[in-house]
């Protein structure tokens, strides 16, 4: 299905295209019928030579209704515009048109009616002319009579080819299901209409009702009258609810999946088609899908501002919307940059975020957003209606980073140990947390992840790079290393260490550039002989005792315990009764 809405002056004959094309009334109230004046939101549909089911939201043209219109026209690609051969382009046609371009709908057919009253020659002419300057410039036209007959075929091939033209979403995107109609049901409770734009429906679905954050459950799903298991976008649906009552649901509602929009009250926004945000109002109103919510308007530059909204609404960076001053009667087209946008509190702020924002593009990719938080998780930029970008750096599973920002938090980390390396001497490495509230990181996880060559990270500390060693300690380090050759747990007595001349401040300096391993007791290996020993006693039958450890490792009692007793600080081993064993999920 695709879904099409009508657009045009009062009484220029939208009501009766859709009557003559779907054999259907879409005027639903009896005071529309009797006055013949469409005053709410109409609705029916019919199947294309092709076999495509198209449907119509036919919408009023008095000006009094243009909110209603918007309703109509917010969740729907595509246009059926009308104009009267015997009136030609009329107020609410300009005002029809201004808003439909605003929306950013770029998909019509321009129908000339009532041409058995009129030549539609001129008509047509004046149409093409206002038309020319907007996204809906070169869309096929046709002339008919609903009263004759006379181009309804035409009309109806018209449709067929433009159904055949419109993007069809995928199904599995999020849904969003503005409402533009909500009733009851005997027997069965709240039912609520709206175009589905895509993402399926099923039965059995929970969705979330915003802006209320209720959580409620589709009981049953019926498009064009036809109860159906699931319906995918683009569609006209009715989902019958469960845990909504009718007074709680009201057109301008949205019905959302669950975890997958940014409910927000604040974003930044583009204004689009010249319209600078300067010459805006400061109140206006903003219509997206079904809604039309009040927000205040704070300009950025010249065409960026930051709209505070009074009801919270499910919205994706890229989202097109529309800004109306009713007072005016003039709007404004808007694309969504930022659903989350910063604060702007310090003096500045308002001009920084304008020039931040002005190099990007309407709609903002997940690079541009990334680049924007520097570390998201992956469900941070789902909600934002982002996709990880293929540049990103991949942090496991659940977190990304931009490029630039990880490697400039790498920078900042390596600073960060230095300076405490410097005024803490004799404890030089900086703690995970201290180091992550440093950085601003949301976890730990990335702190660990940032460490890399020339830091590293030991007992939940990140030390930097290596102090230069002088040269008579960098070959006492060298002996040391002979003697470890072959036996790396066989840790040298206190008289060996002073004749290789590691004591005290060279000991002390040997350790904190990490070209050795101190352990309790005075033992003193080579860095990673704690891994290699675990890798050890993770093959020993478990639990094991620290005999069977000092016989696999080759070495002495005072050595085993030392040793024992780090990994049991690192969480690599644990006490059993007498003895010790490693972990399953310790690495080896």
């Amino acid at each position: 299905m695709q879904v099409v809405v009508t657009a045009g002056h009062v009484d220029h004959g939208k009501s009766a295209l859709v009557r003559a094309l779907t054999g259907m009334e879409p005027d639903r109230l009896a005071e529309e019928r009797r006055r013949g004046l469409t005053l709410d939101l109409g609705f029916a549909w019919t199947d294309l030579p092709s076999g495509e089911r198209l449907a119509f939201v036919d919408v009023p043209g008095h000006e009094r209704f243009v909110t209603t219109m918007l309703a109509g026209a917010g969740p729907v690609p595509a246009v059926l515009l009308a104009v009267a051969a015997d009136e030609g382009w009329m107020p609410q046609s300009e005002e029809h048109l201004a808003a439909l371009d605003a929306l950013g709908v770029r998909h019509g057919v321009l129908v000339v009616t009532r041409s058995d009253l009129a030549d539609p020659r001129l008509a047509l002419r004046q149409a093409r002319d206002r038309l020319a300057t907007t996204g809906l410039s070169g869309v096929e036209a046709v002339a008919v009579s609903t009263v004759t007959g006379a181009g309804m075929d035409e009309l109806t091939a018209a449709l067929d080819r433009l159904a055949a033209r419109l993007p069809v979403p995928g199904p599995d995107g999020p849904v969003r299901l503005w409402v533009d109609r909500a009733f009851t049901v005997a027997g069965s409770g709240t039912v609520v209409t709206g175009t589905l734009a895509a993402g399926t429906v099923r039965t059995g679905d929970e969705l979330v009702l915003l802006p209320a954050g209720e959580r409620v459950t589709v009981r049953a799903v019926e498009s064009a009258r036809e109860s159906r298991d699931s319906v995918r976008g683009v569609a006209r649906v009715a989902l019958n609810l469960r845990g909504a009552r009718r007074d709680d649901v009201a057109r301008g509602m949205a019905l959302v999946t669950p975890d997958s929009w940014t409910h927000t009250t604040s974003v930044d926004v583009r204004t689009r088609f010249g319209e600078a945000s300067g010459r805006l109002a400061r109140q206006m109103i903003l219509h997206i899908g079904s809604a039309a919510v009040p927000v205040r308007l704070r300009p950025l530059g010249p065409d960026t501002a930051r709209l505070t909204l009074n009801a919270r609404l499910p919205l994706h960076v890229g989202d097109t919307a529309l800004l109306r001053d009713p007072g005016r009667r003039a709007v404004a087209g808007v694309s969504v940059l930022d659903v989350r946008p910063p604060t702007l509190v310090r003096r500045g702020a308002g001009a920084a975020r304008a020039r931040e924002l002005a190099s990007w593009p309407d709609r903002p990719d997940g690079s541009v957003v990334l680049r924007r938080h520097g570390v998201l998780r992956r469900s941070d930029l789902a909600v934002m209606g982002c996709a990880p970008p293929s540049g990103a750096v991949a942090l496991g599973d659940e977190w990304f980073a931009d490029p630039a920002h990880w490697e400039a938090l790498h920078g900042r980390l390596t600073e960060e140990t230095r300076r405490h390396a410097a005024d803490r001497p004799l404890a030089p490495g900086v703690p995970l947390e201290a180091a992550r509230l440093r950085l601003g990181l949301p976890a730990r996880r990335l702190v660990t992840a940032l460490v890399r060559p020339p830091l590293r990270l030991e007992a939940g500390r990140v030390y930097g790079p290596a102090p230069a060693l002088p040269p008579e300690l960098s070959g006492a380090l060298d002996r040391l290393r002979a003697d470890l050759a072959a036996a790396p747990f066989g840790a040298p007595t206190a008289e060996r260490l002073t004749e290789l001349g590691l004591t005290g401040h060279g000991l002390a300096a040997a350790g904190r550039a990490g070209a050795l391993l101190r352990l309790g007791d005075g033992v003193v290996l080579l860095p990673g002989a704690d891994r290699e020993a675990l890798r050890v006693l993770s093959e020993l039958p478990q639990p094991f005792t620290p005999g069977q450890a000092r016989a696999a490792l080759g070495t002495s009692r005072r050595v085993v315990i030392a040793l024992l007793e780090h990994l049991d600080g690192l969480g690599l081993t644990e006490r059993v009764g007498a003895g010790r064993k490693v972990p399953g999920d310790a690495p080896s």
